[in-house]
């Protein structure tokens, strides 16, 4: 088994555990914290991440731009992303793969939060074709391809289609969307657009 085969069975597993974006956006306080559950693959978020990784978003389509922050696991079994304090930072996941490396990469961000748009506010209107591009911390700029656009019922997140193998470079990227549940203080859907690398 090969090292880069490896990193991908073991990150597609990792990433079973976190179906559900642990809350990409809302104008209000987050709902209560169910109790810890300890995930085995749960590491710190603020960890600072030193090997190959992405640096920069941009969508020129919906005027997105953002650096790139590191995100992994939390103790709900949830992928974090960055506080609703900074709604337009995006996040990568670090335990999928490094953009433009085979498989699906994750970068995340908030549809709005503290009471203003946020960086994916506008992830819903990108259509096939659209180009996203991503900067990385070896210098390569990549371009990205829209293949499609879904929104789907958090409970329905379609875990295969978004986190499983893939036999080329491939980009996900994530947002919350449909109507705001005022008593679970958060979306009901998710937002997934779907990418191919094209250069």
């Amino acid at each position: 088994m090969t090292t880069k085969f490896r990193r991908a069975a073991t990150a597609a597993a990792t990433l079973a555990l976190a179906v559900v974006v642990a809350g990409c956006g809302s104008s209000g306080d987050p709902a209560p914290a169910a109790a810890p559950k300890p995930v085995p693959a749960s590491v710190p978020v603020t960890k600072p991440f030193k090997g190959l990784r992405p640096t920069e978003v941009s969508i020129p389509k919906i005027g997105a731009q953002s650096s790139l922050v590191s995100v992994a696991v939390n103790l709900q079994g949830k992928i974090s992303v960055p506080s609703v304090k900074t709604p337009m930072q995006a996040a990568w996941y670090r335990l999928s793969p490094v953009p433009g490396e085979v498989g699906p990469a994750v970068v995340l961000g908030h549809v709005d939060g503290d009471k203003k748009p946020g960086i994916f506010y506008r992830l819903k209107d990108l259509v096939p074709g659209d180009e996203v591009d991503i900067d990385r911390s070896d210098g390569k700029k990549l371009k990205f391809t829209v293949a499609r656009v879904t929104q789907v019922p958090k409970d329905q997140f379609p875990e295969d289609a978004v986190y499983g193998n893939s036999t080329k470079p491939e980009l996900r990227l994530i947002t919350c969307g449909g109507v705001f549940d005022h008593a679970e203080h958060s979306y009901v859907d998710n937002i997934v657009v779907y990418a191919d690398l094209a250069s």
